[in-house]
């Protein structure tokens, strides 16, 4: 294969950086397409193989790519470079570990766990449907390049079918097979603010159920279970098939490492940020789910939500998250920054689909929630910031232990830290496709005025926030992208909200007491604005976007 049929359609990208190396990736696109054939892999495969895959007619001929770093970007000054090899085997996408890199350019490695480190910017992402709408929030982030590393927990493609004409997807089915998961990455992949964001930053992601499929547990998902019905109705693919191509192709598309060599479907892993902070990067949904809310069970779930036995992430893993927990508080890190899909805080959610507690969260497995509280409570472990996405909603609370321990909502005291939860990048509300602003801001006061440690709630914009990190303080900003209806720079400043050293709660007044949008515990709302940053050309303007997405989904 020769140098003029092939195109590097999907860009480059980097993340998962250590204080020595960082993974670079990128893919070699032939012309041709790769074979759709559904033949499932068998016999003596191993386990969520991410080796050569013998059973899909396609060419074994290689392509090498020489790849080079350079300290600067007209790559005069080389720092690494080498010769790396791909094939059909891994759908043409390649990734090499580069050492030597110096932290300049536009990626970088994490410094040296020991090293004295002052600011750190992260943005944190979440929940991207294609169809549904432009992926505006990567880029505008980009743009303003105010952060050094991109977090996103989970939902980076959906697995449906196509929905949009104005924004289709391949295949136009629902993903299945390796063929069916490789293709929709790719077909996301093409959004040129994904691909801007993935140019500068170096990511560290994860997957929450989307990358599979919805509401995905140990044994099955919303949409597939381990039954002869479901198998016949959903491709005649099993569960554990349909997981083993999904975890296959995530991991040819994604910038990451495989941090284990003997568990392949492990993605949970940690980073130490200098001294400033620890990273602690979860799976709560594909690696040792108990059951979960799958539609057809919302009666039984809440009866079992308190059994102790049920686990988010399986022991192996639970261990491991309580002893990283540890081990960070004995190193001195300043702050513990804990990613985990779904949201952590309870939401008393009777106002708003009749329930309690959202058994989908980390409310529907109680006892794996307490033995996380009391692992923090029990060792004085402070300064713990949970990240979360997967809802399409704004959630910001400080991090208590309800009925266990003294909490007052006034003042924030009792608390251990404080959770910051993010809304989608493209993926319509969770209150409702056509919500209007108005009946979303209504929604949300009923939410902060029934869930205590809920202190800002908000649910009609999508966007992203982003996070400066320092010893002394952490300055959370909420940003809201007024429209996906096009490719454009506009997002508007959502809320602001302060975390200081060892102050285990959010700075009060929560928000300054005021917030463009949604609603504040303390009941301090500005009237909207509108005022709305170009990011492309750095001018405000006051917008009238009546209509978020694309299309509803």
């Amino acid at each position: 294969m020769n140098a003029s049929s092939v195109n590097f359609t999907h860009g480059v990208a980097s993340g998962d950086p250590y204080q020595d190396s960082v993974i670079l990736w990128t893919r070699v696109s032939p012309t041709m397409d790769n074979d759709d054939s559904n033949v499932t892999v068998s016999g003596t495969a191993a386990l969520y193989n991410h080796d050569t895959q013998q059973y899909v007619k396609a060419s074994k001929n290689p392509i090498y790519v020489d790849w080079e770093v350079s300290a600067n970007a007209n790559m005069t000054s080389c720092t690494s470079q080498g010769r790396a090899y791909t094939s059909s085997d891994v759908d043409y996408t390649l990734k090499v570990e580069a050492d030597r890199k110096s932290p300049v350019g536009r990626t970088k490695t994490a410094p040296a766990p020991d090293q004295d480190v002052g600011d750190v910017g992260v943005a944190v992402f979440s929940c991207s449907n294609f169809p549904v709408g432009f992926f505006n929030a990567y880029g505008n982030s980009a743009r303003k390049d105010n952060v050094d590393y991109v977090i996103h927990l989970g939902d980076y493609i959906y697995e449906y079918g196509t929905a949009s004409d104005a924004r289709p997807v391949q295949p136009e089915r629902e993903t299945f097979t390796l063929y069916d998961y490789r293709a929709r990455l790719a077909t996301y992949r093409t959004d040129e603010d994904l691909l801007l964001s993935h140019s500068k930053f170096p990511w560290i992601p994860t997957w929450d159920d989307h990358e599979i499929s919805n509401n995905g547990y140990r044994d099955g998902s919303s949409g597939l279970n381990n039954t002869e019905e479901s198998f016949e109705e959903n491709g005649r693919v099993s569960v554990d098939q349909r997981k083993m191509n999904a975890v296959r192709a995530y991991f040819e598309w994604m910038p990451i490492r495989q941090v284990d060599m003997d568990n392949n479907l492990r993605i949970w892993r940690n980073f130490s940020i200098g001294n400033l902070f620890d990273l602690i990067i979860l799976d709560t949904r594909n690696y040792d789910r108990s059951i979960t809310d799958l539609g057809w069970d919302q009666d039984y779930i809440p009866e079992i939500m308190n059994d102790a036995g049920r686990t988010l992430m399986g022991s192996i893993q639970e261990n491991w998250f309580y002893n990283s927990l540890k081990r960070s508080a004995s190193r001195g890190a300043t702050w513990r920054l804990i990613g985990s899909q779904i949201v952590f805080s309870t939401i008393n959610a009777t106002s708003w689909f009749g329930t309690a507690y959202d058994t989908d969260a980390w409310d529907g497995y109680m006892s794996n929630k307490n033995r996380t509280l009391k692992t923090l409570y029990d060792n004085n472990i402070g300064n713990n910031i949970v990240m979360a996405g997967d809802t399409h909603a704004n959630w910001v609370a400080d991090l208590v232990w309800l009925d266990e321990k003294e909490y007052d909502s006034e003042t924030g005291a009792g608390a251990l830290g404080v959770e910051f939860a993010g809304t989608a990048v493209s993926s319509t509300s969770s209150f409702g496709a056509n919500t209007t602003l108005w009946e979303c801001n209504n929604q949300s006061r009923a939410l902060v005025a029934d869930s205590p440690e809920l202190q800002w709630q908000e649910g009609y914009y999508r966007g992203y926030y982003e996070m400066q990190i320092s010893k002394e303080r952490i300055l959370a900003s909420y940003f809201g992208t007024p429209s996906l209806q096009t490719r454009n720079g506009y997002e508007i400043s959502l809320a602001n909200f302060t975390v200081e050293n060892k102050a285990n709660r959010l700075s009060r007044p929560v928000g300054g007491g005021k917030v463009e949008n949604g609603a504040l515990l303390s009941g301090g709302m500005a009237p909207t604005s509108n005022l709305t940053l170009d990011t492309n050309t750095g001018e405000y303007f006051v917008h009238n976007f009546t209509n978020v997405n694309l299309v509803a989904s």
